[in-house]
């Protein structure tokens, strides 16, 4: 298990004299590369004197601790299953050397092997303590011969003996409780004829008879299988086919066993008659016309063979399926007397099993499901009906169904979401399933102390969008919204262009943002439109409306050494202008084979659509092309309820939409936001040369241009590349360059590596391509998800350059194109100060850009109710500017108390309902204003954290009371102001790596704790942040990680997770009749250990195999696996089976000698007869 150096910040560690500023303290850990947190309380704010006099903050350093709390999905790249069926756990094995074990709905544990090295096979200690079982079913793959691999193992049931088998075809046996190598060994020379004279090939199948627990039935891939017994040291009997065999199968009687081979044949041998088969069958094979063996077909990659006591065995097999149907999807086949099924599957299969009533091998098995594990998807099919239905799973494993894009997390919702989320998502359920009851039901699971609930939002590369109840570390889906239904299918006409921007998952989700207390909800897909939402009970017919937004903005190329004198605001009819027809139609300008213009990259459905109950489309809005240019997809996303507002921009601007009266009310550029405010004045691009690049150098999308949030996801300083030369490739790599694009030391992280122009990277012959394409081609190759994102971030010296907030800007022309864009980055609705004068909150959005430039745009509303649905809203800047250093992230205002202040929401009322009264159909605001004192002053604070620092303002002086440098030689890709024992705090996820949390407002840094390396850009784009110290992130294409940075949940953690291990009996073994007993098998008792021990055996060789210890042991993985209350009913439980059985023992001793007495006796009196 992965140690964490933890830096705790003693409380007060900053304090110092009111009157002067304080050094902070170094916030960074080892390595961790955080920069100093300076603070300064200078300054002050209005009449509330100094706010550090006034606000007692209560976090502390011991209120945190980075603890991984559960992972949800389904295991990433699986390779094996195993399941108890005493206990009813699965377990399932991955490429990743991951082990994730599996009882009824709420009990899932995760275990991770240090190597990372693939798990090939599992076998569970049947009903021992689950940590012991996961620990032994793992090991097969870990413990590695010094000389080959190991291929396959077996544990006899209620053994602690493990045989393995290596790839040279030799068979060790293993201690599993002190993981000592017996010196008994099977040498594959002689356990085949000696005057064979090819090499068997690796064991693949090990199993001990039902009949006899001293033969050992061993596999070879060539075709031999051989009947060894473990007393005598040698082989019973060998069979041989001329066809590699995959698997092997026992009857319960321990007579027969069926094999599985490569040629698509079952082969059925009896021990009595091994010279050849006693049955070959090719189940899915033609018959030939000459009445000869039927065709080959595909391997059969396993077999099970399980009896019934009141119906024929099942024969239930993987592929072998005919040659000639390529097209057919993987399947798996049951065999149940002359019935033959094929189940055909979704996916590849890996592995499966069939689960049985009982766990004694010699003994009829009575099978009752099989589970199936795909490689993304897990099925169990119920035998017991004749269709064959399967279950409905429980487990969250469709997490992946489409591959996530983006990921949001609210704890303490309103308590109504989650009935009211279910209600409307269970009517969209599949029937069809098993009526009964799920199988894996193994474990107790406790619902614990946490009680608030909790909703993970998940967006996907389809365009749909689900919603999760995560509530008490569980995960189940609660809603399915498919955001795709508002667009008209894209029809591909050969040799025509197209408006889109990317050519596959047109729809993914970039972001969202979600009101829970008024249920509106908005997404921003990656064809550049966003969708509000609001929520209904009722089903309703509707037509869709959407308006279409012009935002682009370029720069004049004018050739003069003079600043363009910007004017301060555009017309503001020309905010209007592209304002789309409330019928929905699209003004198309563009034709085939001209320059694209003022038309949208999907097109809305204009007919009337059914909505059935739950999120339904309230409005739709679209960039459109503007001269030839496609639309830069959205990079901020905002919503208000109460103000009936939603913002959004990208590199270009901003554009504010009133969604309630579905009109324009502003598409500025981003430049334009400033007016005479710019601090940079900005000058217009000198002309551009010819674009002509070398096979060394390409130009590459950033992260700003393609994926939503751009800094505030993943992002490395361009400082590498300030220092470019007026040639034409640095002129080209400039303007290709967002101000937030990725790169580090000369190369771009973007996981895209796309371009401005084509959508990929760039070698010296794509860009002769890429020159004659024409203006109708979509720039974009594929909608990548975060699932499949991997990129590199190396942490360079060359940011250490950046001490200042000038970001070593050059004067040359390449570095003033590169500021002449400028990306939004964050928005935030709140009420506020828009200016420093003012005296009472007005509404207000805050606006964030890449340049780490904050501005404050005025809202002014109407002032009632009955305007406000007719009236317009005046939206324009107020001329604030505020500065960070880096691109900013985050927003947020808190009170002159130190208590968050919420943005104002509308209270959810259902749109569509008729039977309510007038009064009701009314908005209902709920405005969230500072505290009522007077006697602290009327003022506020504002919470602002770029990419590399924080800064607390005072409003509305406007004057920065702290400021602490997080980091210098990284970079924020997450940051929010979250509530934590009943106080908030500052939380943030470097790209080294670190999390790290600060108090509010002084920005004490609270924890700094080394957690997780970003490796790719999955993490990056999925990790968030939510209330009450909990966090999670995309750890594989198919899985969530949640974890909590709170302490008092770490130490509540352990009643909050279910227990894997139950007390249950072990079943008893039938009774055998003694006659069966007497001729159906050895009489011998067979002593593992006195044949295996090293007494008898002696000790294998050291070079043969490697002993490596665990960290933990098996007593820590008990202590992890359940809580003392648990171990000792488990400690209660074994010593009362120990006494049974010896008291068993006792009975069955004194029952033998007493028929060992009687068949004596009727012995003696049939001789006597006889003579």
């Amino acid at each position: 298990m992965k140690k964490f150096k933890f830096l705790k910040v003693l409380d007060g560690l900053t304090a110092s004299s009111p009157g002067g500023s304080s050094s902070g303290g170094s916030s960074s850990g080892g390595g961790s590369g955080t920069g100093s947190g300076s603070i300064h309380p200078g300054g002050t704010a209005g009449a509330a004197g100094t706010p550090r006099d006034e606000i007692q903050e209560t976090l502390s350093s011991d209120c945190f601790q980075i603890c991984k709390t559960v992972r949800h999905g389904f295991p990433y790249l699986p390779t094996a299953l195993a399941f108890d069926p005493v206990q009813k756990i699965l377990a399932v094995g991955t490429r990743t050397g991951a082990v994730r074990i599996l009882g009824r709905p709420g009990v899932d544990c995760y275990c991770q092997h240090e190597s990372g090295a693939a798990v090939l096979q599992l076998q569970f200690l049947i009903n021992e303590n689950c940590a012991q079982a996961a620990l032994v079913s793992a090991i097969s793959e870990t413990i590695i011969s010094k000389e080959n691999l190991i291929t396959f193992c077996h544990l006899p049931f209620q053994s602690k003996w493990l045989y393995v088998g290596t790839e040279r075809g030799n068979t060790h046996i293993v201690n599993i409780e002190s993981f000592i190598l017996s010196g008994y060994v099977i040498m594959w020379n002689k356990a085949i004829e000696l005057s064979t004279k090819t090499h068997p090939g690796p064991v693949v199948h090990l199993s001990d008879s039902p009949r006899d627990e001293g033969k050992l039935l061993i596999g070879y891939e060539n075709g031999t299988v051989v009947l060894w017994d473990l007393r005598s040291k040698r082989a019973d009997l060998r069979v041989y086919y001329d066809e590699a065999i995959h698997s092997v199968g026992w009857h319960h009687e321990g007579k027969q066993f069926m094999c599985s081979h490569s040629d698509g044949s079952l082969t059925l041998w009896n021990l009595k008659s091994p010279s050849r088969p006693f049955q070959i069958t090719i189940p899915h094979g033609k018959i030939q016309r000459d009445g000869k063996r039927p065709e080959s077909c595909k391997p059969i990659l396993k077999v099970e063979y399980k009896t019934c006591k009141t119906s024929e065995p099942f024969i239930i097999f993987s592929g072998g399926l005919s040659y000639d149907k390529a097209c057919r999807r993987p399947s798996l086949t049951i065999m149940h007397g002359k019935a033959i099924t094929v189940l055909e599957m979704d996916h590849p299969i890996v592995d499966f099993l069939t689960l049985c009533e009982t766990p004694y091998p010699n003994e009829f098995q009575e099978p009752y499901a099989v589970v199936v594990l795909l490689e993304k998807d897990l099925i169990v099919v119920d035998l017991t009906q004749s269709n064959f239905p399967i279950f409905e799973n429980p487990y969250p494993i469709d997490i992946h169904e489409s591959p996530v894009t983006c990921t949001e997390y609210f704890a303490d919702c309103p308590p109504d979401l989650i009935p009211v989320l279910y209600s409307v998502g269970a009517k969209h359920k599949k029937p069809g399933y098993s009526n009964k009851e799920w199988p894996i039901s193994g474990g107790a699971w406790n619902l614990g102390t946490q009680t608030y609930p909790e909703i993970i939002i998940t967006g996907h590369a389809d365009g749909s969008i689900k919603f999760w109840d995560a509530s008490a570390i569980t995960l189940q889906m609660l809603y399915k919204l498919k955001s795709s239904k508002v667009f008209e299918k894209q029809k591909l006409v050969e040799g025509k262009p197209t408006a889109e921007i990317v050519e596959e998952d047109p729809f993914a989700i970039q972001m969202m943002y979600w009101c829970p207390e008024s249920r509106i909800f908005c997404v921003a897909g990656v064809s550049a439109y966003v969708i509000v939402y609001r929520f209904s009970k009722h089903e309703v017919n509707t037509e869709i409306v959407s308006l279409e937004v012009r935002l682009q903005y370029e720069v004049e190329d004018i050739i003069t050494p003079e600043p363009e004198i910007i004017p301060p605001f555009p017309d503001a009819s020309s905010q209007f202008s592209s304002l789309k027809n409330l019928s929905g139609s699209t003004n198309t300008v563009a034709c085939e084979g001209t320059m694209k213009d003022s038309i949208p990259c999907l097109s809305v459905k204009t007919r009337p659509v059914r909505m059935p109950p739950g999120y339904q489309a309230e409005l739709v809005i679209q960039l459109v092309w503007v001269d030839g240019e496609p639309p830069q997809q959205i990079t901020s996303l905002a919503v208000n309820s109460a103000y009936g507002l939603v913002a959004f921009g990208n590199c270009n601007g901003l554009a504010v939409v009133d969604f309630m009266q579905k009109t324009i009310l502003l598409s500025m550029g981003t430049i334009d936001l400033y007016g005479s405010s710019d601090p940079y004045q900005r000058q217009p691009r000198s002309p551009r040369k010819n674009k002509q690049f070398t096979a060394d150098n390409f130009c590459m999308r950033g992260l700003s241009n393609f994926y939503p949030d751009l800094t505030k996801r993943i992002r490395t300083s361009y400082q590498s590349l300030t220092e470019l030369t007026d040639s034409p490739v640095s002129l080209e790599l400039e303007r290709c360059k967002s101000p937030t694009s990725d790169h580090v030391n000369g190369h771009c992280t973007s996981p895209t590596s796309q371009t401005c122009s084509s959508g990929k990277r760039l070698s010296s012959a794509d860009v002769m391509k890429s020159n004659r394409r024409g203006p109708g081609r979509p720039p974009f190759r594929k909608a990548q998800s975060a699932a499949c994102m991997e990129i590199s971030l190396p942490v360079t010296t060359e940011e250490n350059r950046e001490n200042t907030f000038s970001r070593s800007r050059s004067s040359s022309v390449s570095s003033i194109d590169k500021e002449s864009k400028e990306a939004i980055t964050a928005l935030y609705f709140m009420e506020t100060f828009a200016r420093k004068n003012d005296s009472i909150l007005s509404p207000c959005l805050w606006v964030g850009t890449g340049l780490g430039m904050v501005l404050i745009i005025s809202l002014n509303l109407p002032a009632t109710e009955e305007l406000r649905q007719t009236e317009p809203v005046m939206v324009s800047p107020s001329g604030t500017v505020l500065t960070l250093k880096g691109a900013v992230l985050t927003f947020s205002c808190l009170d002159c108390m130190g208590a968050l202040i919420h943005p104002p929401y509308e209270v959810w009322r259902d749109p569509n309902c008729i039977d309510d009264g007038e009064k009701t159909r009314k908005r209902k605001l709920v405005m969230h204003s500072p505290s009522s004192s007077q006697d602290m002053g009327d003022h506020q604070f504002a919470v602002t954290c770029s990419e590399k620092q924080a800064k607390v303002f005072s409003l509305p002086s406007q004057t920065c009371l702290y400021v602490h440098n997080i980091t210098e030689t990284s970079f924020l890709l997450r940051a929010d102001v979250v509530t934590l024992c009943n106080s908030i705090c500052l939380a943030c996820f470097c790209a080294n790596g670190h999390i790290m949390t600060m108090s509010l407002p002084s920005l004490r840094p609270l924890l700094d704790v080394n957690y997780l390396p970003v490796t790719d850009m999955r993490i990056a784009r999925t990790f968030c942040f939510t209330n009450e110290g909990q966090a999670l992130y995309l750890s594989s294409p198919t899985e969530i990680q949640r974890l909590t940075y709170s302490q008092e949940m770490c130490d509540n953690l352990q009643d909050m997770l279910g227990d894997l291990f139950t007390p249950v009996e072990t079943p008893e073994a039938q009774t055998r009749g003694f006659l069966k007993g007497l001729f159906g098998g050895s009489g011998q008792a067979f002593d593992r250990e006195e044949l295996f021990g090293e007494a008898s055996a002696g000790k294998a060789s050291r070079s043969l195999a490697q002993h490596i210890p665990g960290s933990g042991g098996i007593e820590g993985m008990k202590g992890a696996a359940g809580g003392a209350i648990g171990d000792l009913a488990r400690a209660r439980l074994a010593l009362d089976e120990r006494g049974q059985r010896l008291g068993e023992l006792d009975e069955k001793t004194a029952s033998m000698m007493a028929s060992a007495e009687a068949f004596s006796k009727h012995a003696h009196e049939f001789l006597w007869e006889q003579w």
